[in-house]
C-alpha cells in the first residue's frame, strides 16, 4: 500500500513566473496568477509542475562529477529536430545533443535545470 501519491514536481529557481512560461511553451498550459514566489503550471497533460523562488539558487552542473544534477525531466516528443528548434527559441541551451543517432538530447532550461527531449 502506498503511503503517498505524487502531488507535483517543484523546481527551485530565481524567477518562478519566467520559468513557468518557458515550460508552458514546451508542454502547454499557463502560469497561474497569484503568489510571485510560487507558480503552478496549469492546463497541461501529465504530472503537475510548479516553480518556487529560491533567492540563493545555484543551478546544477551537468555533467560534473563534483556537482550533482539531482534530477532531470524527460520530455517525450515526436520529432527531435523540430522540438529542439522550439526549446532553443524559448531559451534552452544545449548541454549534449551532438550525437544525432541517439533517441534523446540534453538541454538546460533558463534557470540551468537539465532536461531531455526524448523521441517517443
Amino acid at each position: 500500500m502506498a503511503v503517498a501519491k505524487l502531488g507535483a514536481i517543484v523546481l527551485d529557481c530565481p524567477d518562478p513566473r519566467a520559468l513557468a512560461a518557458f515550460y508552458a511553451g514546451i508542454i502547454g498550459g499557463a502560469a497561474e496568477d497569484g503568489d510571485p514566489d510560487w507558480v503552478d503550471l496549469r492546463g497541461h497533460q501529465g504530472t503537475p509542475l510548479a516553480f518556487q523562488r529560491a533567492p540563493e539558487f545555484v543551478p546544477p552542473r551537468w555533467p560534473a562529477g563534483e556537482g550533482s544534477q539531482q534530477f532531470h525531466l524527460d520530455l517525450a516528443v515526436e520529432d527531435l529536430d523540430a522540438a529542439e528548434k522550439e526549446v532553443l527559441a524559448l531559451g534552452a541551451t544545449v548541454l549534449d545533443a551532438a550525437d544525432r543517432t541517439r533517441t534523446f538530447r540534453v538541454y538546460a532550461d533558463p534557470a540551468g535545470h537539465p532536461f531531455c527531449l526524448c523521441a517517443c
